[in-house]
């Protein structure tokens, strides 16, 4: 699309935590992303979300259902793999991840693409593992994996293997060990910073219209479930997959970068079959996000809720 400034590929779990929801529709109504293709990804098959096992499809119901609300008919959706990868070799050739291939392949356009991945990795493993060079054509911004030695501590009884990570840790093993995508990683540590109070979010997105009350009535139904299962949410939700928007649409004008964020520079650690990471000594730079400008991305959430209405 004429004028935008990045192409952007949505890969997430829409049938699981509605977070990620609101990331589409955020990317969706922001102007500088010309949004490309939308990827609804499987859930682990043990998730209390979904256990249907046709988590990919349900997905991409779900993604055209919320891209409608916002007025973006135009936005291909393709659903993924409803299995992760058998092995670190092995690609599955999903209609999602040859669309992928597709879209990273383009000889006709010169605006960066950033593939926003906000749970497991199984389609950007498939793509790379069927055409190798997408490595030099894209950049992945992953929210997942577990907190880096050094940068932070795990909070306490937290799952042996990061959410995200574990839905398809081969695929994980690929993508971090394999192959030669550039990566900037929104770590568990990271994505937690993302935190909005539900009285934040009964005011700033349940009262901005059709699309602002149907994404509230997403996570508040999560608080409900919750409580049946004698969990009880308090006060706060986490927006995890928006860094997915804040590192991208929301970049600085000038020199753009995402500017108003923090990050490191490490060499990028393989994945062992266990789900931690290993040194890889000599491996290629990644950027590890350390603090998210929640102020600019929750803001520009409410006002383009708002603006929509």
């Amino acid at each position: 699309m004429p004028g935008r400034r990045m192409r952007v590929v949505v890969d997430n779990d829409f049938s699981g935590d509605p977070d990620g929801l609101v990331q589409l529709v955020h990317h969706a109504l922001s102007p500088s992303v010309d949004l490309r293709l939308v990827i609804g990804s499987h859930l682990r098959p043990d998730d209390p979300f979904d256990p249907s096992g046709t988590t990919a499809d349900n997905a991409a119901v779900l993604a055209r259902e919320f891209l409608a609300l916002a007025g973006r008919d135009d936005v291909p959706v393709q659903a993924g793999s409803n299995a992760g990868l058998a092995d670190r070799t092995t690609p599955i050739a999903s209609p999602a991840a040859l669309a992928l291939v597709a879209e990273a392949m383009r000889d006709d356009v010169d605006t960066p693409l950033y593939v926003c991945a906000g749970a497991g990795l199984t389609e950007v493993a498939s793509a790379w593992l069927i055409e190798p060079r997408i490595a030099e054509r894209l950049t992945l911004v992953w929210i997942g994996g577990p907190e880096h030695p050094g940068l932070a501590v795990p909070p306490p009884n937290a799952m042996p293997v990061e959410y995200n990570l574990l839905i398809d840790v081969p695929a994980a093993s690929v993508v971090f060990t394999d192959s030669s995508i550039p990566i900037w990683q929104v770590p568990r540590d990271a994505y937690r910073q993302v935190l909005a109070s539900f009285a934040e979010l009964r005011l700033r997105m349940a009262e901005q219209g059709e699309l602002g009350a149907r994404l509230f009535a997403a996570l508040d139904g999560v608080r409900a479930t919750s409580a049946e299962h004698g969990v009880d949410l308090e006060e706060t939700y986490i927006l995890g997959d928006s860094p997915l928007v804040l590192l991208t649409a929301l970049q600085s004008a000038f020199e753009p970068d995402p500017s108003s964020s923090r990050y490191v520079v490490r060499e990028t650690p393989g994945i062992g079959d266990d789900g931690q990471y290993r040194p890889a000594p000599g491996g290629r730079p990644m950027r590890i996000w350390t603090a998210l400008d929640n102020r600019l991305v929750l803001e520009d959430l409410y006002a383009k809720l708002a603006l929509r209405r």
